[in-house]
């Protein structure tokens, strides 16, 4: 029998959505497999939500943002796939960029995106057209339910 892991799993994510009324994801090759987000990822001990947050978007796509407002944390049990299992915790707050990103903007799921651990693109989808089933992990799907049902 597997022992259970007692941890909690804290991430936090940013939902920027553009003039366009389109979603900013990414697009990403990490643990060996494609994978379609949100911008962000996990907090470091010490660290705050939008600390983090910020962190991340600084990290992954070397742009400054600006948060909004809180819009939704995960509210049903999901084990976490990344460091170790856990309970995954997912935070995720609206946000913008101070200045106009500079990031290359991918025009397909994965375009020239390497085989390489960490790689990571970034793709703009209009509010109109995306769907829960094009994100990769079950909340960023709930997440993507609530924006477009409001």
């Amino acid at each position: 029998m597997e022992e259970p892991v007692n941890h909690f799993n804290v991430r936090v994510y940013g939902l920027v959505v553009n003039e366009h009324n389109e979603l900013l994801v990414t697009d990403e090759f990490c643990q060996n497999r494609y994978m379609t987000k949100f911008p962000g990822g996990g907090l470091e001990f010490g660290e705050g939500l939008v600390e983090g947050l910020k962190r991340e978007f600084m990290e992954e796509c070397n742009e400054e943002i600006e948060v909004i407002d809180h819009f939704y944390t995960t509210d049903f049990y999901i084990r976490s796939m990344f460091r170790g299992g856990g309970q995954l915790i997912s935070v995720y707050y609206r946000c913008r960029f101070v200045r106009s990103p500079e990031f290359t903007v991918l025009n397909s799921p994965h375009e020239n995106i390497p085989e390489i651990n960490d790689s990571v693109g970034f793709r703009w989808v209009s509010l109109d057209q995306i769907s829960p089933e094009h994100m990769s992990f079950p909340v960023d799907q709930k997440v993507v339910e609530m924006l477009v049902n409001g």
